[in-house]
């Protein structure tokens, strides 16, 4: 059991999930109108987290593959809801700054493409290696 060093912190699709919790955070605090702070800038902190955890929670199950793969699956889910709060931010003119949604949309997208590709992964190699 790993207790000193986390391996999940090794794995891309963390990091980038790490990443964009913060900037998330950030963009909530900072460019969003204040009556959103408890609407959807919470739902929108609240799913990306979502997609963070979940990541960490399937690789602490990774012995057992179903395991590992339904929390993969619940982290791509959060990401895509985390998408559809973002759109909604911008639907609605609540995050006015075109260029921090493109650049936010842009990589939640990818982290949704990249958790799928390695859930596939993971379903098609789990135990190979054992």
């Amino acid at each position: 059991m790993e207790t000193t060093s986390f391996g999940y912190k090794k794995l891309r699709i963390w990091e980038q999930a790490r990443e964009l919790v913060i900037e998330i955070h950030r963009m909530t605090l900072s460019n969003l109108p204040k009556f959103e702070m408890y609407e959807e800038g919470s739902q929108i902190r609240r799913s990306m987290k979502s997609v963070k955890a979940n990541i960490v929670e399937g690789y602490g199950r990774r012995r057992h593959k179903a395991e590992y793969v339904r929390f993969l699956d619940f982290a791509y889910a959060s990401a895509l809801e985390t998408i559809e709060h973002l759109e909604t931010l911008h639907e609605t003119e609540s995050l006015r700054d075109a260029d921090l949604f493109s650049t936010l949309h842009e990589r939640l997208i990818q982290l949704s493409k990249s958790i799928y590709l390695f859930t596939r992964g993971v379903e098609a190699h789990h135990n190979e290696d054992r």
